[in-house]
């Protein structure tokens, strides 16, 4: 099973969650593989004309993932994530949504376009990795 990682990847902590998550997944199911866009945007950084290629990289590796598996952190989902759902949704893809934050705000603490697309919402406050990648696994599992 190929799953997009989609999820905020700017500052040294998300990257390093979104690499941890998904190698905690990794470790209970065999067969998943994760494309994590901020692994593949290091080709594109030094061209002229990145941008566009990370955009049209990005929208190729939905296209090739059986399933999206999104972060949904902060007061307001990072913009490009928002994209990059509501493609994954036009397309057909399931759709797993994770929000650890414990603010709330709108729908289920979330915008709710991106609450309602998501298949699963996984909306727990949890302070462990690896119970999160326990949940994630089991939503995998499911589909």
């Amino acid at each position: 099973m190929r799953c997009y990682l989609a999820g905020a990847l700017f500052t040294l902590a998300e990257r390093r969650f979104n690499r941890e998550l998904t190698e905690a997944v990794g470790r209970r199911l065999e067969g998943v593989e994760f494309i994590l866009p901020q692994e593949r945007a290091q080709q594109f950084l030094h061209r002229e004309d990145w941008s566009k290629r990370m955009f049209e990289d990005c929208l190729a590796m939905i296209d090739a993932s059986d399933v999206v598996v999104t972060i949904l952190e902060g007061p307001d989902a990072d913009s490009g994530t928002s994209l990059e759902l509501g493609y994954a949704y036009a397309r057909g893809l399931p759709i797993i949504g994770i929000r650890t934050d414990v603010r709330g705000l709108e729908d289920r603490g979330l915008n709710l376009m991106l609450a309602n697309v998501c298949n699963t919402l996984l909306l727990h406050p949890v302070d462990e990795l690896d119970v999160l990648a326990d949940q994630v696994a089991e939503a995998l599992n499911a589909l």
